[in-house]
């Protein structure tokens, strides 16, 4: 990303919505905005590959694991207004497992793009499938987003839900299980 072309953007913006980009507490703000908006979408930048790097270990459990509460934060697509909460994530291995940092790591690619909740909740599925060749896998995300809350509709105690399930993880019993270990405590 070109932060000095995003700052220049950013200073036109700031006049055009009849700011002055030269007043104390906005001269540095395009540059500021420039660097935040590099690290908000360094998952363009990023692969999924590079991220597991290679952390793939042989197991002979078949049990289901699960990493619960994984703080998300995302830019909605739509008006490009943050999404937060958290993500759960879990998976049967059949012969492999993954660092389990890098069930973290896999979601960050996704969440630090421009998103919507329900495609990057399958993606995250999808990607810990194909990165383990895994039983099943099950993701559930539990989001608040600021186009819901500050603008619009302006709900302010909504959480929107979704899931993605594969493999064995359709079955009736494996995705109760799921469930019910995922959003224990929430």
């Amino acid at each position: 990303m070109n932060q000095q072309r995003v700052a220049e953007l950013i200073r036109e913006l700031l006049i055009e919505i009849g700011e002055d980009p030269d007043r104390e507490g906005l001269c540095d703000t395009p540059q500021r905005v420039a660097r935040a908006l590099d690290d908000l979408t360094a998952g363009y930048r990023k692969s999924v590959e590079e991220e597991i790097n290679e952390a793939i270990f042989e197991s002979h459990a078949n049990n289901m694991i699960i990493a619960r509460d994984i703080e998300v934060y995302s830019l909605c697509e739509h008006h490009m207004l943050p999404f937060f909460g958290r993500c759960h994530i879990g998976y049967i291995a059949k012969k492999k497992v993954l660092g389990v940092s890098k069930l973290a790591r896999i979601m960050e690619v996704y969440a630090r793009r421009l998103q919507i909740q329900e495609r990057m909740t399958e993606q995250i599925a999808r990607e810990v499938m194909q990165a383990v060749d895994a039983e099943g896998v099950g993701v559930v995300m539990e989001c608040r987003h600021l186009c819901m809350m500050m603008r619009g509709v302006e709900k302010q105690n909504s959480v929107m839900t979704t899931s993605s399930v594969l493999g064995s993880f359709h079955g009736p019993a494996t995705r109760a299980e799921f469930m019910n270990l995922c959003l224990r405590g929430s």
